[in-house]
């Protein structure tokens, strides 16, 4: 074995080793700075060796796979659901008919976690394929994405030859948190609640998008075992040894009255978790007596799931405050007197846009009742008492910021300011600009960014390049060294990707993914400007929508004039890719499916490209060839019914020389 070989290996024990403490054991023995930088160095490894790449690597949770097309999978073991039932009185029910056959049944009692139903399958430890409930019986592969997910195991600390399980991906309430702030500062639609959050983090067809999300996992079921097994229980325990993290705080009950028990206090720990659940689930123990129960039609006879009502309450709604966001969108929000909800004190609450208040008719004095959507966001649910003669709120027209008249485009729901100099979106939008993902200005947070401009330092993002140390160091809490770090921190900012600066722009709806795509096809900002909107749209993954936005944000005379001064100030207008090594696959598209003989998806895509070439994601009548390998999918039947030609990779080197 030679030591490139033998220092992969090395690195992969010590990351699958330092993972487990994280996240199975919550005892960490290295800093994350610590294990980043083991990860990059293997992943450095293998790039340069891919012949020593494998699957089960834990650099294959980076989620570098974008061609995710989410196959069908037929479930070999029904992924069925359960019964629900809503009251105590109905889980003692179900105790009789169970006993009907069981004279002396064993309980296990779980929490019910809020996610989406999973499989995962392993092959001689591996793990080989991931895929979604669906309608029980078939489900989408989404392996790429659940391998981002950290606390589930790639490789098995043994070689069990097959073992299928099910578990819940959920969305942590800390991670969903973090996602709605970010989707409410970008002006995108929010996610109601953690489910829908974790479902749509989930079907990403970019991984990498899936592996920011900070989605986690709980197993609670083994679907098939090459190991046998005896009991419920007695699962859960072998599968805990084998690196899953399991359904949480699982208990054993050989009573009902004291599972019933167990499932009221579950229900009183609701807020203090920190992921989402929306009930508890009541399993008999012994798998022989799950056979001889059997099930019906819908359900099993040996389960029942009991759900908890929404806990509600009223409350005074005291006055209604207007924030401008950072593309102009007037969110009016809900300030009432403080009540306790799911274990925590709340006293605010978005009521999203004018349609939502003459919805609900709410009014200022009003008795208002207040839940939490998935037990994090408050949210006002209805009007108990109304206030009498008083009307129903109405959004101020002018902007409480700026004074500027608002307006609201045809289609939307939000009114918004439409003055790109109004103080408030000007605070946001610096904020934005200095974020990591964008320019990543270290040391320029909100309460920098605020000085700045309440000492009329900065007007725009442009002035920011022209800041001084004489002029920083009379702020407070800067000092001569925390000037000099910033001034040197905004020029290192210069050198970023074009990607990074359309981003920082806050064109509304463009993302990071959204920026780098753009840019992928239009490399310099003269040829981004110069794009009209039906050159935008011909993107991938770019629509009508978004290609207005952006053709709408550089046809304005003030956006062009600051993208000038941006350019004199020595920002980098042009993206960093590697130059097309020569044009002959220039004007062709090319879309990747199945297993190539000698080289992967991604060394195929960059050979494309390096050649003037462009892959895509999805076979459409714009396609010039379907690159497939072995066990292509979909997107093979896609290309032969639309007469697209296929050709392998034989081929594709045919045409390169």
């Amino acid at each position: 074995m030679d030591q490139i070989l033998q220092e992969i290996e090395a690195l992969r024990r010590q990351l699958e080793y330092h993972s487990h403490r994280y996240y199975d054991l919550d005892d960490p023995e290295i800093s994350d700075y610590e294990y980043d930088q083991m990860l990059h160095r293997l992943m450095a490894l293998e790039d340069a060796h891919p012949e020593y790449r494998t699957p089960d690597s834990p650099t294959q949770r980076v989620g570098g796979f974008a061609q995710n097309t989410f196959e069908p999978v037929t479930h070999t073991v029904q992924m069925g659901s359960l019964q629900d039932v809503f009251s105590v009185e109905e889980l003692r029910d179900f105790d009789r008919r169970v006993r009907e056959k069981i004279p002396h049944p064993v309980y296990v009692a779980e929490m019910k976690i809020d996610g989406l139903s999973v499989s995962l399958e392993y092959e001689d430890g591996i793990l080989v394929r991931g895929s979604t409930r669906g309608d029980g019986l078939v489900g989408e592969d989404v392996t790429y994405n659940l391998r981002t997910i950290r606390s589930i195991p790639l490789r098995l600390p043994e070689p069990i030859r097959y073992l299928e399980v099910r578990g819940e991906v959920y969305m942590p309430r800390e991670s969903f948190e973090k996602v709605v702030a970010y989707q409410e500062e970008h002006d995108l639609p929010p996610f109601k609640n953690p489910r829908n959050a974790a479902a749509g983090s989930l079907r990403q067809k970019d991984p990498a998008i899936t592996a920011k999300r900070g989605l986690d996992i709980f197993v609670f079921n083994v679907q098939q075992s090459s190991e046998p097994f005896e009991s419920h229980a007695q699962s859960l325990e072998r599968l805990a040894q084998l690196g899953f993290p399991v359904s949480p705080e699982y208990r054993v009950y050989e009573d009902i009255e004291e599972a019933i028990r167990r499932i009221e206090e579950i229900g009183r720990l609701r807020g203090t978790l920190r992921f989402d659940i929306d009930g508890a689930v009541l399993k008999v123990d012994s798998l022989a007596q799950r056979q001889e129960l059997g099930a019906t039609a819908k359900f099993p006879r040996w389960a029942i799931a009991y759900k908890y009502p929404p806990e509600e309450k009223a409350t005074r709604l005291n006055a209604i405050e207007i924030n401008v966001g950072r593309t102009g969108a007037l969110t009016p929000t809900a300030v009432f007197d403080p009540i306790q909800l799911a274990g925590t004190t709340v006293s605010r609450a978005v009521l999203h846009n004018q349609d939502f208040i003459n919805e609900k008719g709410i009014s200022v004095g009003d008795i208002i009742l207040v839940r939490k959507a998935g037990e994090i966001i408050p949210e006002v649910v209805a009007v108990k008492e109304h206030q009498p003669g008083a009307p129903v709120y109405q959004i101020p027209q002018v902007c409480p910021a700026c004074g500027s008249a608002v307006v609201r485009e045809e289609g939307e729901a939000v009114y918004r300011c439409p003055n790109t100099d109004c103080p408030a979106q000007l605070m946001r939008n610096l904020i934005h600009f200095a974020s990591r993902d964008a320019m990543d200005i270290e040391g320029l947070g909100e309460a920098l960014t605020a000085a700045l401009l309440e000492n009329g330092l900065v007007a725009s993002p442009a002035d920011l390049y022209t800041l001084t140390t004489e002029q920083l160091e009379p702020l407070e809490r800067m000092g001569k060294k925390s000037a000099q770090n910033l001034v040197e921190a905004i020029a290192r900012s210069k050198g970023q990707d074009l990607a990074r600066l359309v981003f920082a722009l806050g064109i509304r709806g463009i993302g990071q993914r959204t920026a780098e795509l753009i840019c992928g096809v239009f490399p310099t900002m003269e040829e981004l400007m110069a794009a009209g909107e039906e050159a935008l749209s011909q993107v991938d993954g770019v629509g009508p929508v978004l290609a207005k936005s952006v053709a709408d944000y550089f046809a304005t005379p003030q956006n062009q004039r600051l993208i000038q001064r941006l350019r004199e100030e020595g920002l980098t207008m042009a993206a960093s890719r590697q130059a097309p090594r020569s044009d002959k696959l220039a004007g062709l598209t090319f879309v990747l499916t199945g297993t190539l003989p000698t080289m992967s998806r991604s060394e195929a895509k960059a050979l494309i490209e390096q050649n003037g070439g462009k892959a895509a994601s999805s076979v459409s009548k714009k396609t010039s060839y379907v690159l497939a390998g072995e066990e292509a999918g979909s997107k093979l039947e896609k290309a032969l019914q639309l007469g697209i030609p296929v050709i392998d990779e034989a081929q594709l080197s045919e045409m390169l020389k």
